[in-house]
């Protein structure tokens, strides 16, 4: 049974950060292991121990594969100590299971959470994805746009040439038409082998990261996480669910989704205020990777709040 208590974000910021850290950290004796599914269950393992720890009434809306019908941090499943605010919790223990295992770039511990019923119960599908930085006009770019005009009307509001824009784009054979577009300007592409919540993020640290644009399919759920972040740092987002057969649908319709064709902007993903931490587990543009010391693992760990725009980095070190 739910109740009324008010979501304050701030008091569970800090509960947040160690839900990620603890991920993290149980998967760091697997990075270069090459078994992602032990890296993987690892990371569940411990977030959901962390997460039960908190005082939330917590939903699972975004977590393990729902095709999977995982045994823990299912889409459904309720955790936290049954008392606090009611939330939407998205997760994903370990983004990037396959840079773990090969002890690649840019793996991550994921989370967010906001107020019951604010984040898009996205099913387990693709999404046309497409992200922007802050600071730009509202939709100077769309999803409607061929590829090669976003990147002409995104330099021109950058007030730059169009070789000057960087777009990250997830390097899958589906995508091989949208990057000989996207090169047909003379743009520049990052190209990422996995890990499109870490893709979106670049794009609100350009300065940091060098990418201006996010675009091309992924997964669903990423797509809420991803809008998450860009909710609390800035940014705007677009996605479209994809559908490849009937299944798909029937998944869309369980999840509620009515409007098959919707195209959803980031506040239409993440509805009211939202916080968000991720945890690095191998080094990445956006956060540096656990480090074994004598004695001790060190983890970075960012911190995002939507409701004060905050973005809080911290080092933490914790004995072993």
């Amino acid at each position: 049974m739910t109740n009324s208590v008010e979501f304050y974000d701030r008091m569970l910021s800090l509960g947040l950060a160690r839900v990620s850290e603890a991920a993290a950290m149980a998967s760091a004796r697997l990075v270069g292991r090459g078994d992602e599914k032990a890296a993987d269950q690892a990371a569940v393992n411990a977030m959901r121990e962390q997460l039960n720890m908190l005082d939330i009434q917590g939903v699972v809306v975004i977590g393990e594969g729902e095709r999977d019908e995982a045994p823990m941090l299912y889409i459904g499943e309720e955790v936290g100590t049954g008392n606090g605010p009611a939330v939407d919790i998205a997760l994903d223990p370990l983004e990037g299971t396959t840079l773990t295992a090969k002890d690649m770039p840019n793996a991550l511990t994921v989370i967010a959470m906001a107020p019951r019923q604010t984040l898009l119960h996205a099913p387990d599908v693709y999404m046309d994805k497409l992200a922007i930085g802050p600071g730009y006009p509202k939709d100077v770019i769309s999803l409607e746009m061929a590829p090669a005009e976003r990147v002409k009307r995104l330099a021109k509001a950058r007030g730059c040439e169009d070789r000057d824009i960087t777009v990250c784009i997830l390097e899958r054979p589906r995508h091989e038409d949208l990057i000989a577009e996207v090169r047909s300007t003379g743009a520049a592409i990052r190209l990422i082998t996995d890990g499109d919540v870490a893709g979106v993020i670049h794009c609100a640290e350009a300065e940091r990261t060098g990418i201006d644009m996010y675009m091309g399919s992924g997964g669903a759920p990423e797509g809420v996480l991803a809008a998450a972040a860009l909710k609390c740092m800035g940014g705007q987002m677009w996605g479209r669910l994809l559908f490849r057969n009937g299944d798909e649908k029937a998944r869309a319709a369980k999840a509620g989704i009515e409007d098959l064709d919707r195209i959803y902007a980031r506040d239409d993903m993440v509805t009211q205020d939202v916080i968000f931490a991720a945890t690095g587990v191998t080094d990445g543009s956006i956060l540096s990777g656990i480090k074994r010391e004598p004695g001790y693992l060190e983890t970075e760990t960012i911190l995002m709040r939507s409701k004060t725009g905050s973005v809080r980095r911290m080092i933490y070190r914790n004995p072993r």
